[in-house]
């Protein structure tokens, strides 16, 4: 028996028509009837530089209209084997950051209560860090990062602990990510300090370079990435600065040198044997981008991490 609940076809309604949605799902907010829900977090209150990325979920919606029901290489439909729909956005306070990550933290704690699987659109990269909370509530989990930049720096601007840039130093602090378990990809860029990746490396974190990666080659990457995760329940966490700004522009601290989006399409897709058990992708700006050419990026890496997440990819 099919699932009743798809996107609508684009070849009755024209893709550009009617109301945005995540890939032209309709909005449920019933999470009992789902299996995987797709929700937006408009909040970048955690930015250190440019901003925007508040506006990503509403852009990511237009952008993913472009989005079809079926994977180019499977031929396979995630709609066709789960429920799922978009529940719409997380509720955030644009000019309070801590009242933020605790709406966010209760927001996904009601869905983690109904065992749907969660995909979010941000934001910036702290909303990470509530999202854990809830769904790291039993225990810690792993966690796939794919990054410029580490994210574990311990604080900004004279001690202040919570930005885009220390979410994860916090979730492996809080016991909400097992640092064993948590292998970050694509690092690049100029540090603060020679020692800016010390901690991280201490606490057991597998980093992989983005010179690594190209002198270890693809199949020995994912190697070592599927390695670490093995079957434990494990969060992945795409941020958009990962891909070269040649093709994702629309980001607030973009870094050159990087993967193109092709590549992170192969990444992703090596990834299905891994146990997902809630995904994000994040700090897509608006503002910054051309012709959406970063919001199509994100809907599509989005519709690729949900196929991975679904073993229909």
């Amino acid at each position: 028996m099919k699932n009743k609940i798809k996107p609508t076809e684009g070849m009755t309604t024209p893709r550009f028509a009617d109301v945005a949605t995540f890939f032209r799902l309709p909005v449920i907010k019933d999470l009992n009837s789902l299996d995987y829900c797709i929700c937006g977090v408009p909040w970048d209150g955690g930015t250190t530089n440019r901003p925007g990325a508040r506006h990503g979920p509403r852009e990511v919606r237009n952008a993913s209209s472009l989005v079809r029901l079926y994977h180019p290489v499977s031929l396979k439909s995630p709609y066709d084997k789960f429920n799922i729909a978009d529940i719409g956005d997380c509720p955030v306070n644009p000019i309070d950051l801590d009242d933020s990550l605790k709406r966010i933290r209760k927001f996904y704690m009601n869905i983690k209560k109904t065992d749907t699987i969660p995909l979010s659109i941000g934001g910036d990269h702290l909303i990470s860090l509530p999202i854990l909370r809830a769904l790291a509530k039993d225990g810690p989990i792993g966690l796939f990062q794919f990054d410029s930049h580490s994210d574990t720096w311990d604080s900004y601007f004279g001690g202040y602990k919570y930005t885009h840039g220390t979410p994860f130093r916090r979730a492996i602090e809080e016991n909400l990510v097992d640092p064993k378990k948590y292998v970050m990809l694509g690092i690049r860029g100029s540090l603060y300090d020679p020692a800016d990746m010390k901690w991280a490396q201490e606490q057991g974190v597998t980093i992989i370079t983005i010179d690594e990666y190209y002198n270890n080659g693809f199949e020995k990457s994912m190697q070592i990435i599927n390695d670490v995760l093995g079957d434990t329940p494990a969060y992945l966490t795409f941020d958009v600065d990962g891909i070269d700004p040649t093709f994702a522009p629309g980001t607030g601290t973009p870094e050159v040198g990087g993967f193109s989006v092709r590549e992170a399409q192969l990444i992703i897709r090596q990834l299905n044997k891994a146990n997902f058990v809630g995904a994000d992708v994040v700090e897509i700006s608006p503002p910054f981008d051309l012709n959406n050419m970063t919001s199509l990026v994100g809907a599509t890496i989005a519709f690729e991490i949900l196929c991975t997440m679904t073993k229909t990819n």
